[in-house]
């Protein structure tokens, strides 16, 4: 059964999941992002500037299959299957389909009210379905 994460009160997404693929990527996993195409956008342009030293791979799930292939962070507007890929992240408003085939999906919420109302229905579905849970709060220190 798919573990299922849910980071509260990121700031701002976008540095955050940066931060999250970037520190991913380094340990030698392959991520899979699934969010609205502006904010994909957003992220990709984002990716390049992560860190000097650093690069995070990555590509839209809709590139050809050898930059897929080699890439540690595939992005696109639904979750697609990608061999060696077991961790999805989701940024979008809505459950993802076919979440079931990974191993792991991260929900990161910002502390917009808006979107912790629509993560709130999320964690209601999820819960429906018969997850358990993981909450991470971002502003509590571990």
């Amino acid at each position: 059964m798919t573990q299922i994460e849910f980071h509260f009160n990121a700031t701002d997404k976008l540095p955050y999941v940066c931060r999250l693929l970037r520190k991913g990527v380094s340990q030698g996993q392959r991520l899979f992002v699934v969010a609205e195409p502006d904010f994909l956008k957003r992220l990709d342009s984002a990716l390049w500037a992560v860190s000097p030293h650093d690069f995070v791979s990555h590509c839209l799930g809709t590139e050809n299959a050898m930059s897929v292939s080699q890439s540690g962070v595939i992005m696109a507007t639904e979750l697609i299957s990608v061999a060696g890929v077991n961790t999805a992240i989701n940024l979008g408003p809505d459950l993802p389909l076919y979440f079931e085939r990974f191993e792991r999906l991260i929900e990161v919420v910002s502390d917009d009210p808006s979107d912790k109302a629509e993560a709130r229905a999320r964690w209601k579905q999820y819960t429906a379905l018969g997850y358990t849970l993981i909450r991470r709060d971002l502003n509590l220190k571990n």
